[in-house]
């Protein structure tokens, strides 16, 4: 339990939690697990007006399930009763294969929600994917309906990149069109228009550049499998380390790529939701020096 804090003046619960710096998220949490005491006594609403005079204390133990999330490098960003965004570490699945079951998003996600609330825990349904390698913001449903509004309705999601890549492009920016196509040992590559190939489209900005490298912003259009993987190896730049599709170089042992933006409206109020996360410490050795 921390140190109780003298409320100075009348205002409200949320108000002024989020002014000591925490957010809206980790309040509505806090009040869900009884953890926020006005004079003693518990409180679980967010519109809970103070006085001036009341002691607050708020009870600074973990979160149950905090540890899962913690020790995969799992951050929350959002969670509500329809959806949730995390941002998912470069090399971690989003769900899992013949190989692996567990070392995956989807898996952590559902165990941090059984030791949360054993009795009835919440249950998460896939909406996209990030590739293993990618890290980046990744949005789950709580229910079915919530899955299929927000796959309904995906095309008008705006989903942004940071990529780091060998070699420079020609142009500060452009558009990569192509059709998508797949082998049988997975490899995805640009192929004829026909029945078997995908339509996909990438559009790129470059941010800051040296000799060799440089940063680039990519807004998908689409979302095919392996699709900005595939397009910045077709325009001569493939992503540092993802030697799959061309890269002769891994110096920070991961894809330079990062899923830094997404905005979707929420399935329930409508309301546009948008969450950013910053360049990952890992790409900074590489864009340093960039101007």
């Amino acid at each position: 339990m921390m140190k109780p804090i003298r409320v100075k003046a009348a205002t409200g619960l949320m108000d002024l939690l989020v002014h000591m710096g925490y957010s809206k998220t980790k309040v509505k949490q806090l009040l869900k697990h009884r953890a926020i005491a006005v004079n003693n006594k518990v409180v679980t609403g967010f519109d809970h007006l103070l006085s001036a005079g009341d002691l607050l204390s708020l009870d600074s133990k973990p979160e149950p399930g905090k540890d899962i999330l913690e020790k995969y490098d799992i951050e929350v960003l959002h969670e509500d009763d329809a959806v949730m965004v995390i941002n998912k570490p470069s090399g971690l699945l989003t769900i899992a294969t013949e190989s692996e079951k567990r070392e995956t998003a989807y898996y952590l996600l559902n165990a941090f929600f059984k030791e949360r609330n054993p009795s009835r825990p919440d249950r998460i349904f896939i909406v996209h994917r990030l590739d293993r390698e990618t890290s980046g913001l990744l949005i789950f449903a709580k229910n079915e309906a919530i899955k299929k509004k927000l796959q309904d309705d995906w095309e008008h999601a705006e989903k942004k990149y940071y990529a780091v890549v060998e070699g420079v492009p020609k142009k500060r920016e452009g558009k990569i069109e192509s059709y998508l196509n797949e082998t049988k040992a997975f490899k995805v590559y640009s192929d004829a228009m026909s029945d078997e190939t995908k339509h996909a489209v990438t559009r790129y900005r470059v941010l800051k550049a040296d000799k060799t490298h440089a940063l680039l912003e990519l807004i998908l259009d689409t979302g095919r499998k392996h699709q900005i993987r595939v397009h910045l190896s077709d325009l001569g730049c493939p992503i540092v380390g993802d030697k799959k599709y061309g890269a002769a170089t891994n110096p920070i042992r991961r894809i330079a790529l990062h899923a830094y933006s997404l905005s979707f409206s929420h399935p329930v109020t409508k309301k546009k939701m948008e969450f950013t996360t910053p360049i990952p410490p890992a790409f900074g050795s590489l864009v340093r020096h960039m101007v």
